[in-house]
């Protein structure tokens, strides 16, 4: 049965004999697998390795009835992730939530595929289902990965649309869709704060999201009142290290210094790839409180979002040796470094290591852009004690 709502939604089970069929058959989907398992395979037996992968792949696939099947199957993987790329998994604040309740989880935006990951991750050992998750259609260009985050219970947000009535309409379609996965279906939803990776470090929700919710309000319901039954919960995602940092760097100072940065093709995928299988550290979950009935506007509830993110954050290592560098002077780097490494604990020791060993590949410039990615959230927490 047709749905106004089948160009946006997840698959069903209806849609996975047609789609897992048309993943096996996808041939770039199944060679980027062998980059990705084998990478430093020679050449010459690449045809080999695609060969044996489809095979693997389908009798994989085969078992695979349901949604639920799937997300089994890639259940494992998961945790390989988490046990080889992260130190620790902690979480903070679902005490104080009743989550048998749908939610709608807006977080800070980090990572590309692991926020949603670790929330989703964080709601299954927790007993609950896992989350429907809002991704911009810009990820959408090839067709084996729309399959698959279709899988995988994604939803399109579609920002490439062009005209102002077209806009008004997706977005429209988008907050009816959100509306009913949450009262109807009563199923959580994970959606960032904003367009984009925060790759300066400051987390700040567009009140455009706030308002595109709201989108399907009838007149005679209070702003108050909808938003108040969106259940909206802000989350604080935090990484000791993040993979993509480097990157990102190199991407603020381009865009200062040219005005804008324009992205080359397969960017966000290999900013996926490398959030995935980069070096993360600790990384913490928090879930803040529940955005209530007292708001009137779309920039008090992001106000409020934004305080509860800020709060949430846990401020690691990496963030206080950042800070120290930036305070410092040139002629003092190193004499820091040394009484740090003394006074400090193991951990300062580590993230100074690290930050060290990123500085280095990076110019002057891109070197700032990095240290104040990392400072950023603890110069903001400090900002708001002070107030």
């Amino acid at each position: 049965m047709t749905s106004k709502f089948d160009k946006i939604r997840p698959y069903n089970n209806d849609d996975l004999p047609s789609v897992l069929s048309s993943l096996v058959s996808n041939k770039e989907f199944i060679d980027t697998l062998v980059r990705f398992q084998f990478a430093n395979r020679p050449a010459f037996i690449s045809p080999i390795l695609a060969f044996l992968m489809k095979q693997f792949v389908s009798r994989k696939l085969d078992k695979v009835n349901t949604l639920v099947d799937f997300q089994r199957l890639v259940e494992p993987y998961m945790k390989k992730m988490i046990k080889n790329t992260t130190t620790s998994l902690s979480v903070s604040g679902l005490e104080g939530l009743d989550i048998s309740k749908p939610c709608l989880f807006i977080s800070n935006h980090r990572d590309i595929a692991l926020d949603p990951a670790f929330v989703n991750w964080v709601l299954h050992i927790n007993g609950q289902n896992t989350v429907r998750i809002a991704v911009g259609d810009n990820l959408f260009d090839k067709n084996w990965v729309a399959e698959l985050l279709r899988l995988n219970k994604c939803f399109v947000v579609e920002r490439s649309v062009e005209g102002r009535r077209e806009k008004l309409n997706a977005a429209k379609l988008l907050s009816e869709y959100m509306q009913q996965s949450l009262q109807v279906d009563k199923q959580h939803l994970w959606i960032a704060q904003r367009e984009g990776r925060a790759k300066d470090g400051i987390d700040k929700t567009n009140p455009a999201i706030i308002s595109m919710l709201t989108l399907h309000k009838s007149k005679s319901t209070e702003f108050s009142e909808y938003v108040n039954n969106l259940r909206i919960v802000p989350v604080s995602i935090s990484y000791e290290f993040d993979p993509c940092d480097a990157n990102k760097a190199k991407e603020l100072q381009q865009s200062e210094n040219e005005g804008g940065y324009e992205k080359p093709d397969n960017e966000d995928m290999r900013s996926i790839v490398n959030g995935i299988t980069g070096r993360k550290g600790k990384v913490h979950v928090h879930f803040g409180k529940l955005v209530g009935s007292q708001f009137s506007s779309a920039k008090e509830v992001a106000t409020f979002i934004d305080s509860e993110i800020l709060n949430g954050y846990q401020i690691f290592a990496t963030s206080k040796v950042a800070l120290d560098l930036l305070n410092a002077k040139q002629s003092e780097t190193n004499a820091l470094a040394d009484s740090k490494r003394t006074a400090y604990n193991a951990e300062y020791k580590v993230a100074y290591n690290y930050l060290n060993n990123k500085l280095m590949s990076l110019n002057p410039s891109e070197q700032h852009k990095l240290l104040q990615m990392y400072a950023n959230p603890l110069l903001r927490q400090q900002q708001k004690r002070a107030r």
